[in-house]
């Protein structure tokens, strides 16, 4: 009965899959960007806000230092410890603020520049939005050092919003 009622209504074909049972819509999941910076605190602000307007999982990632490929056996495996662990350290009240809020969400810690893996988890993770910081380089200072948000902006598979 309820198929005819679609059909006398006119709705959407779409809609009338997502009646029928024929549609399913997956979760949305949104990329959050953190480094530790003062601009991380307002990034996780806004992700909150819009995971729960969105009903999304949050993907959150930081992307911590190389791992050094100089070193010997045990200082490296030393060094890789020590790396982790501040990661860790650095991700934890994040973690803990989206615990406290009741957002659904996966860790990711990562060995890569920034602007390189970001849009790369994004389209594997099949994200709908990023949301990351911005440092407010000048033009000189981000032609000279380089901007992960630029890098990010111009590669990126999905929607991002910049957070000042």
């Amino acid at each position: 009965m309820l198929w005819q009622a679609v059909f006398k209504v006119g709705f959407s074909n779409r809609l009338t899959r997502c009646l029928l049972g024929g549609y399913t819509m997956s979760q949305k999941k949104i990329l959050v960007a953190v480094d530790g910076s003062k601009f991380s605190d307002k990034v996780l602000e806004t992700a909150i806000e819009y995971a729960k307007l969105l009903a999304a999982k949050v993907i959150l990632v930081h992307c911590h230092k190389k791992f050094p490929t100089v070193l010997g056996e045990p200082l490296r495996n030393t060094a890789i410890v020590n790396t982790l662990h501040q990661a860790e350290l650095l991700i934890e009240p994040y973690s803990r603020r989206l615990k406290e809020a009741g957002i659904d969400f996966e860790e990711l810690l990562i060995e890569e520049p920034a602007g390189a893996v970001i849009p790369d988890v994004a389209k594997i993770q099949q994200c709908t939005l990023i949301i990351m910081g911005c440092r407010g380089l000048t033009n000189i200072e981000g032609l000279l050092v380089g901007s992960v948000t630029n890098r990010v902006l111009h590669t990126t598979p999905c929607s991002v919003l910049v957070v000042k």
